[in-house]
């Protein structure tokens, strides 16, 4: 009994944000992003549809998102519109994106909001979804 209010007194010191944080953190969205990054620009870091460029094909109101997560988690790094381009902060984006917005790292519901938002529609996303699935290793 004693090592179960041990267990309940640390779980409680700890938040429901640093978890959901930890949570993403050891989740692999590897074959995800890569799979994203195949229908959204078929591997091209320079590739431009509209106000969407990079790998990821990253809005500038995905930047302003990020950039918000992080000035909410007291952390001093931006990203800029060209930090877009970089494969590397792109997937940083995607991760952050996912620590706010899926923190419980369901695969489907990632797919969802990236290409949806996070007030996406099922049915509008189901295409997107497919084609996903469809590059998933």
């Amino acid at each position: 009994m004693k090592k179960l209010s041990l267990s309940l007194m640390l779980l409680a010191s700890v938040s429901p944000k640093a978890v959901a944080e930890e949570s993403s953190a050891k989740f692999d969205w590897t074959p995800v992003m890569e799979a994203i990054i195949q229908v959204e620009s078929g591997g091209n870091p320079r590739a431009v549809s509209g106000n969407s460029v990079g790998i990821m094909q990253i809005t500038p109101v995905a930047v302003k998102d990020c950039n918000l997560i992080l000035e909410q988690r007291k952390s001093k790094k931006r990203y800029t519109l060209n930090d877009r381009y970089s494969v590397q902060k792109s997937k940083e984006m995607f991760l952050l994106i996912m620590s706010r917005y899926n923190p419980t790292n369901n695969v489907e519901k990632g797919i969802r909001i990236w290409n949806g938002g996070c007030n996406y529609s099922v049915r509008a996303t189901n295409g997107y979804y497919a084609r996903v699935m469809r590059h998933m290793k």
